[in-house]
């Protein structure tokens, strides 16, 4: 990470890398402020530590502190419940926490502060050999686990990257995501400018896309469908967006068909990538699904993908050394995403995750179909499928949605039955429900599950 900032710094060292509610930050002052942090950590002895912070700017500069002197980091939520904090310590074995937070208690780890790690020092221009990081996976349910990676293995691609100046992103993922690691390592490695609210939802970010006037984003689909609705309701004119990237969930195509209305101009790509394996690359056709070419990839490629029984398996040169507590796996092992997926013409389509398949009196529902049709349906601003308790058949097909002001409720639940009628009978929804809000993680839709009642 270190690098990046080097290198952006000496092509013009007042390009600004990132701005944040706490000031504007070039790359120049990011890499002094990484380098004194990196004094700070070498003098505590501090080889593995947890950050827990809000502040983008010194997240960054600690990551790129701990590349330097090869101490493993690992970002935390930043908004981690101390109870939730000392759990994840105990688990990934973190006796220290660097962090800028008041409100933590009295946590079982040591918590030291950023200011305290300020050193001053001699140039550290010798990188070491051994970088690793430690990034805990972000699923919607269940407990995290931490995926060992090596900083050379995440920084190749930006070798030959394109000069990104001039463009302006926003950061739509948490620090301790995996999709907001690789935010952050393309906008470094770019030299582009990163805009970092302090607060990642929709409703939030509105001023900031128009006061830095932001032309990359890149999030979650169900993140677009809120930004949509919020730019439907704003009364300036939509920004003029250069690049659209989606990634943590499967695009619907009725999704990529009203960003590519909304924003003519926009390139409009889906990335599809997981913390253990790393990113499989971007698909700029505009098309939902992966091109089912992929499947047919050299066994040299530096990604490769394969089918097993429904489920799609990866092989990345960009690939974790392995779970936190284990030895490493073997270099080019397969791993399975737990993604179920069906070859339909040319594509590779989504049909949900291995967890989120609903089984209806011994008929598998996946809730991605049926989740398209509902969505699509005039006046549903979003649209949650899931299964719902039922002592004849097991589970039953339940939808919750979140409508557009205004909408008839009644209507609307009548629309969604008629768009589901050709469904197969355990597919049409037995429940529709309007909700003011869907339960999310991160900016992505819960399904996992059944519910009772």
């Amino acid at each position: 990470m270190i690098e990046l900032l080097r290198r952006a710094a000496e092509r013009d060292s007042a390009s600004v890398a990132m701005i944040a509610e706490n000031g504007t930050w070039t790359y120049a002052a990011l890499a002094d402020e990484a380098e004194t942090l990196a004094h700070g950590l070498q003098d505590a002895g501090l080889e593995r530590f947890a950050i827990v912070s809000n502040d983008i700017p010194l997240v960054v500069a600690l990551l790129a502190a701990s590349s330097l002197v090869g101490a493993e980091a690992c970002v935390y939520a930043p908004d981690i419940s101390p109870a939730e904090l000392d759990r994840q310590a105990a688990a990934f074995a973190h006796d220290v926490v660097v962090s800028d937070r008041t409100d933590l208690g009295d946590p079982s780890v040591a918590v030291v502060r950023p200011a305290d790690l300020r050193k001053a020092g001699p140039a550290l221009d010798v990188l070491p050999e051994r970088r690793p990081l430690l990034v805990l996976t972000t699923g919607s349910t269940g407990t995290p686990k931490g995926v060992r990676h090596e900083w050379s293995r995440q920084l190749a691609r930006m070798e030959s990257a394109r000069d990104g100046s001039g463009q302006v992103w926003l950061l739509a993922y948490g620090p301790q995501q995996f999709a907001g690691l690789q935010v952050l390592i393309h906008v470094l490695g770019t030299g582009a400018t990163l805009v970092a609210p302090s607060v990642r939802r929709p409703q939030a970010v509105l001023d900031l896309i128009h006061e830095h006037r932001v032309d990359h984003i890149s999030a979650t689909p169900t993140f677009w469908r809120f930004l949509l609705a919020e730019f439907r309701a704003d009364d300036r004119p939509v920004p003029e967006l250069r690049q659209i990237t989606l990634g943590g969930e499967a695009a619907p195509g009725s999704l990529l068909e009203e960003l590519r209305a909304t924003f003519p101009a926009a390139r409009v790509s889906h990335i599809y990538a997981g913390s253990e394996f790393g990113s499989t690359g971007s698909v700029r056709d505009g098309v939902d699904g992966l091109p089912a070419s992929l499947l047919e990839e050299s066994d040299d490629a530096e990604v490769s993908l394969k089918i097993v029984d429904g489920e799609l398996w990866v092989r990345s040169t960009a690939g974790m050394l392995g779970y936190h507590g284990e030895d490493d796996r073997p270099a080019g092992e397969w791993w399975p995403t737990g993604d179920l997926v069906e070859v339909v013409g040319d594509r590779i389509a989504f049909r949900g995750r291995k967890t989120d398949v609903i089984n209806v009196g011994g008929v598998k529902v996946h809730p991605l179909p049926v989740e398209e049709r509902v969505a699509a349906v005039p006046g549903v601003r979003i649209a949650r499928v899931y299964g719902r308790a039922n002592p004849l058949v097991g589970a039953v097909v339940a939808v919750d949605v979140v409508t557009d002001e205004g909408v008839d409720e009644r209507e609307l639940k009548s629309a969604v039955r008629t768009a589901c009628a050709d469904l197969p009978r355990p597919w049409q929804p037995r429940s529709i429900q309007v909700v003011q809000e869907l339960e999310m993680k991160e900016n992505k839709v819960i399904r996992g599950g059944v519910a009772e009642g």
